[in-house]
C-alpha cells in the first residue's frame, strides 16, 4: 500500500482482461499500438510523484502518515482544493497536453456518495462502510480508478420506464457472493483502467419502486472481472505521423463499450442496491467535484487556443493590426473567464454535507458551461488568425525534402523561423484545431461529463435566486414574500 510506479500501473493491466479493438482481441495491451502511448503517459503521471521537483506538489499525507497521490485525498479545506488545481496544473504542464481521464477527476463522484452517507447508513450501513472502504484504499493502493456513467442509446422510450431493461444494466440475481448484473456502458480509459464507479444516469425514476429497483444500483467493477468486455473504438491516431499530429499521436484516450455479461459484483463492492433514493441523488451530484478538474482542463484548452494564435501572429507581424489585437483579446476574454469562474469556485468554496469542502457549486457549473458553450467561437476565432495554411500546408516528410529545400526555405520562412519551426507550429495547430482528434475531442467535451441541458439543469438547481427575488420585491413594493418556484 503505497505510491505506485509507472511500472506497477503497467503491470497492474496484465489480469486477463478482455479487449476488443480494430477486430481483433488485444493480447498485450500496454503494447499494443491503439493504447501505448496513452498507458505511456498515465505510467508519466505515476512516476513524476517519485521525483524531488514535483514530489510536493503532487502528494499529500494522510493523518497516520501514509503518502498517497494529492489528486486522491478528500479536500477538506479551501487550501486543499487549491493543491488539487496545482496538482491538474502541474501534470499537465509535464506531458504537454490535456488528458481527460486520468483518475483525478473521477474520484470525485466518490466523494459526493460519500456525502450522502449519513442517509445511506440509515437506507443500510453497508452502504456507508463501503464508500468509506473503497475511498481509503484508491488512495492507499493508487488505484488508476474511473466512472462508467453514459448508456447504450437504444428506444429511449422504454429505456427509463422500468418495463423493458433493453441496454440498461440492472441487476438480474442475488446471492451470497454478491450481486449479478448485465447491460452496458459507455467509458473512456476503462481498458486501461484498474476499476470503474458503475452507477445509473435515469433522471425519472417515476415508473415506481419495484420495477426500477433492479436499475438502481452503484457499485465498484474491477476491469478484469470474469464476464466483462471492453469493446474500444479505433484510434484516431495510431497511423500519424508523430511531426505531423503531435497532440492525438500522444494524448488520444480510447472510449469502451463495457459489456457486462452477466459480472459478479462482490458485497464488499456494491455502494448502493435497489434504492432509487440513493440513485437519485448520486446522479444530482455526481459531479460537484469532478467539474473542477473537468474546468481546469478546458481552461488549458484555452491556454493551447490563445498561445497558438498568438505565437502565429507575432511571427507574421500581425499584432501590428488593431483589428488582430482584438481577436486576441477575445480569447483573452474566454480564458481569463474560465479562470475567473475557478478561481471564485475555491474563493467561495462551501461546507458539504459530509464535511467536505466543495467548490462554490453556482460559480463551478456557471464555468463549465461558460467554457463549453464558447470553446466552438474560440476555436474558430484562432483559425482566423492561424489563417489558410492550416489547411494547405504541406507534411512535415514533404516539407524535409532536399529536392525542393530551396522552395520550403524560400515560402516557408519568416524572420528566425525557419520552415521547420513553422511547420512544427502549424501542425500543433491543425491538431488541435482541424484534425479528426481535434472534431472527436469537441464533441468529447461537450458530453463528457452530462449532455448540454443537465449541465444547465445543475446551473439551475445550484443558483440561490432568493437575493434577486427579494431585491425585487423591495424595489417594486411587493406584497408577495415567498415564490412558488424556487431555483
Amino acid at each position: 500500500m503505497a505510491l505506485r510506479t509507472g511500472k506497477e500501473y503497467r503491470e497492474s493491466l496484465n489480469d486477463g482482461r478482455e479487449v476488443y479493438i480494430d477486430g481483433e482481441r488485444v493480447t498485450n495491451i500496454t503494447e499494443h499500438p491503439a493504447f501505448k502511448p496513452i498507458i505511456d503517459v498515465k505510467s508519466r503521471m505515476y512516476d513524476m510523484a517519485f521525483e524531488p521537483q514535483y514530489k510536493d506538489k503532487l502528494t499529500a499525507t494522510l493523518e497516520d502518515g501514509e503518502v498517497v497521490s494529492r489528486a486522491y485525498k478528500p479536500p477538506t479545506t479551501k487550501e486543499d482544493l487549491k493543491a488539487i488545481r496545482t496538482h491538474v496544473e502541474t501534470v499537465l504542464d509535464d506531458l504537454g497536453g490535456v488528458v481527460y481521464r486520468v483518475g483525478d477527476e473521477t474520484i470525485g463522484e466518490m466523494w459526493s456518495l460519500y456525502d450522502a452517507k449519513d442517509r445511506l447508513n440509515e437506507i443500510d450501513p453497508t452502504y456507508a462502510r463501503n464508500i468509506n472502504y473503497h475511498i481509503d484504499r484508491i488512495a492507499r493502493e493508487d488505484i488508476f480508478h474511473v466512472s462508467a456513467n453514459t448508456d447504450p442509446k437504444g428506444d429511449r422510450s422504454k429505456l427509463f420506464s422500468g418495463k423493458d431493461g433493453g441496454t440498461l444494466l440492472h441487476v438480474v440475481e442475488e446471492n451470497d457472493k454478491g450481486i449479478v448484473v448485465t447491460g452496458a456502458k459507455f467509458e473512456t480509459a476503462a481498458a486501461y483502467a484498474n476499476q470503474a464507479f458503475v452507477k445509473p444516469t435515469i433522471l425519472d425514476w417515476a415508473a415506481g419502486a419495484d420495477s426500477m429497483a433492479p436499475f438502481a444500483c452503484g457499485f465498484i467493477a474491477d476491469m478484469g472481472a470474469p464476464g466483462l468486455k471492453h469493446i474500444c473504438r479505433s484510434s484516431l491516431g495510431t497511423t500519424n505521423n508523430k511531426t505531423d499530429y503531435p497532440i492525438s499521436t500522444k494524448f488520444q484516450e480510447i472510449d469502451t463499450l463495457l459489456v457486462f455479461d452477466n459480472v459478479l459484483i462482490p458485497w464488499e463492492n456494491v455502494l448502493f442496491h435497489r434504492s432509487l433514493e440513493s440513485a437519485a441523488y448520486i446522479r444530482a451530484t455526481v459531479h460537484r467535484y469532478s467539474a473542477f478538474n473537468y474546468t481546469l482542463r478546458l481552461l488549458r484548452r484555452a491556454d493551447y487556443l490563445l498561445g497558438t494564435a498568438l505565437l502565429n501572429v507575432e511571427q507574421t507581424g500581425l499584432t501590428q493590426l488593431q483589428a488582430v489585437k482584438e481577436k486576441i483579446s477575445q480569447l483573452i476574454n474566454y480564458r481569463e473567464g474560465i479562470n475567473a469562474h475557478l478561481t471564485a469556485a475555491v474563493a467561495e468554496a462551501e461546507d458539504s454535507a459530509g464535511g467536505l469542502m466543495m467548490p462554490n457549486q453556482s460559480l463551478l457549473y456557471t464555468g463549465r458551461v461558460f467554457a463549453l458553450e464558447n470553446f466552438p467561437a474560440m476555436a474558430h476565432l484562432t483559425r482566423e488568425l492561424v489563417g489558410g495554411q492550416l489547411a494547405v500546408s504541406p507534411d512535415s516528410d514533404t516539407m524535409a525534402d532536399p529536392a525542393i529545400q530551396k522552395y520550403m526555405d524560400k515560402y516557408y520562412s519568416v524572420g528566425q523561423w525557419t520552415p521547420e519551426e513553422r511547420g512544427k507550429l502549424l501542425y500543433f495547430a491543425r491538431d488541435l484545431l482541424n484534425s479528426s482528434y481535434a472534431g472527436h475531442l469537441t464533441t468529447f467535451e461537450l458530453f463528457a461529463q452530462s449532455p448540454p441541458f443537465a449541465q444547465q439543469m445543475a446551473v439551475f438547481n445550484n443558483f440561490d435566486a432568493e437575493k434577486q427575488r427579494e431585491l425585487v420585491r423591495k424595489a417594486a413594493d411587493l406584497q408577495q414574500k415567498k415564490s412558488a418556484v424556487t431555483v
